[in-house]
């Protein structure tokens, strides 16, 4: 892996779906995700932990802790195996942070 990694994303939402744009690292991936007006992603959940931060758009989370509104500036944590699921009501820009799994 080389010792700096340069990403230069856009910001424009894609066709249709989430499309993220990734920069992986050893122990993280760092990821914008451009989702469109409407998508939903059902009731899901990861083994590793995760951090999303809204930096355009609008939605409404369900999970664990509860509904959440989604809006520019909201950040969240969820833990390895927490579940969430996410409706979109405009075309939304998430910078999303992957950790790796925990070695046991």
């Amino acid at each position: 892996m080389d010792p700096v990694a340069i990403a230069q994303w856009g910001t424009q939402s894609k066709a249709s779906g989430p499309a993220p744009d990734a920069l992986p690292g050893r122990g993280a991936t760092m990821r914008q995700v451009h989702i469109k007006a409407g998508h939903v992603a059902t009731r899901h959940s990861h083994p590793h932990e995760q951090f999303l931060r809204v930096l355009s758009g609008a939605g409404r989370l369900e999970c664990e802790a509860g509904s959440v509104t989604l809006h520019p500036g909201t950040a969240i944590r969820f833990a390895p195996g927490a579940w969430q699921s996410a409706e979109f009501t405009a075309d939304t820009v998430l910078l999303e942070v992957n950790l790796a799994e925990a070695v046991a």
